[in-house]
């Protein structure tokens, strides 16, 4: 039976997917399992495994093809069979599925997106029966900061459906129409540079090529930074008890253990009291997550990227860190899959290595808040009213105002502190 290659649901914040590489060729034999496509995600450029192995045929979207999620991008035959597929959504995907029979629909009713790990109830009707306009989530969250009716937006997507690249077509054309009635020669200045200046610039050196991984990531910063109120809690705490509980997990572990393992059951314990703060922002609700799953900012060659440790709360120590040990190590290589970096709820981004005490980190969307972790160092603290040197440990937890108030956010950090402070007890 043959078996569609399907462009799976790559994440809340995001309606379409980029081809960036085809690993194999119309007419090769491919494997269940192996590599077959790069996808450019929100988050990176990933590795699309074959859903069944046989003969890779029909390829519909080539290298630099935005292609919107649950489309067929291709066909895998088996022995003996001929394709016949249309470049539509398929009839159903699961989140992390890339199979579905070779019969594709127009577009994937509601109950469809629920299996595909979309809620509609959640994050906009995704079918036209009630009335409503099609359109992806991305596409109503933009068309509502721009001031657009989304009604009145002409969608380019299967179906008609609205998509994001339509919304920031229309608010661009928006824009120009106001600049040209505002804007007469009288009014505008060209200032030119300096001679000196001008040669200055011209001798500089070219600038560096942007990878994929970075201007993704300088796009989500970005995003995240303009459109999330954020605000930021910063609390120290005394790490002598996350010290000592690190050198036992050394010597009893079989994996390294690293500050970032034990931070990681700590804030999945502390996530579990406080749900609140493993919410997402989403279409303008507020979507608390059954599961606890905790990225991890991991700086690489090309930008910063997060895999997610999923069901944290569910592991031991030795599962944490083994999980975090093969993550990060496929990370520095580029080999993420699409799993690695979905779905994540909560992020902690430790730069204690590079010997960094303090800094604020930026959200990352959905998510509602992120923990940015410091050095452990010996300091002078107050004890019982006389100076002692003990290790500390600073903490900044920014959160995002739509989902955590300050209070919420504080008892949060009290949380982590306190497992932080009594992690003899906690282990």
């Amino acid at each position: 039976m043959a078996t569609d290659v399907i462009l799976p649901v790559l994440g809340m914040a995001q309606d379409t997917g980029k081809i960036v590489e085809w690993l194999k060729t119309e007419g090769e034999y491919v494997t269940q399992g192996e590599p077959l496509v790069v996808i450019e995600t929100d988050k990176a450029a990933v590795d699309l495994e074959a859903p069944a192995s046989g003969i890779l045929a029909r390829i519909t979207a080539a290298a630099g093809d935005e292609v919107p999620v649950a489309q067929v991008i291709a066909v895998i035959l088996a022995d003996g069979e001929t394709a016949n597929i249309a470049t539509t959504p398929a009839a159903t995907a699961g989140a992390d599925s890339t199979a579905a029979s070779t019969t594709s629909a127009p577009l994937a009713p509601a109950d469809s997106f629920t299996n595909m790990g979309v809620n509609p109830t959640t994050v906009g009707a995704m079918s036209g029966s009630n009335g409503r306009r099609l359109a992806s989530p991305k596409a109503r969250r933009m068309a509502s900061e721009c001031g657009l009716d989304i009604a009145t937006l002409r969608g380019t997507g299967p179906g008609g459906v609205v998509l994001a690249a339509d919304v920031l077509a229309a608010s661009t054309s928006a824009v120009q129409s106001a600049s040209t009635t505002v804007m007469t020669p009288s009014a505008m200045t060209v200032t030119t540079a300096p001679a000196q200046q001008q040669r200055s610039t011209l001798s500089q050196p070219d600038a560096p090529t942007m990878s994929t991984t970075w201007r993704l990531m300088a796009e989500r910063t970005t995003q995240s930074w303009t459109t999330i109120p954020h605000f930021f809690l910063a609390r120290e705490v005394d790490a002598g008890q996350l010290v000592a509980w690190r050198e036992r997990a050394a010597q009893q572990a079989t994996e390294k253990i690293t500050f970032s393992d034990l931070l990681i059951k700590i804030v999945a314990e502390a996530l579990r009291r406080h749900p609140r703060l493993n919410a997402s922002w989403t279409d303008g609700n507020i979507r608390l997550n059954d599961e606890v799953n905790i990225g991890l900012a991991v700086a690489v060659e090309d930008g910063l990227i997060v895999p997610v440790i999923h069901q944290a709360d569910d592991l031991t120590l030795n599962g944490i860190a083994r999980r975090r040990t093969d993550l990060v190590s496929r990370a520095q290589v580029g080999k993420l899959r699409l799993r690695d970096l979905q779905d994540g709820t909560f992020t902690i981004s430790n730069l204690g290595m590079y010997g960094i005490d303090a800094f604020n980190a930026i959200i990352n969307a959905p998510q509602v808040a992120i923990l940015a972790v410091g050095r452990v160092a010996d300091r002078i603290v107050p004890v019982n009213g006389q100076p002692t040197v003990r290790s500390m440990l600073t903490l900044t937890l920014s959160c995002d105002h739509r989902v955590v108030d300050g209070a919420r956010g504080a008892q949060f950090l009290a949380t982590v502190a306190e497992l932080i402070e009594g992690a003899s007890a906690f282990t």
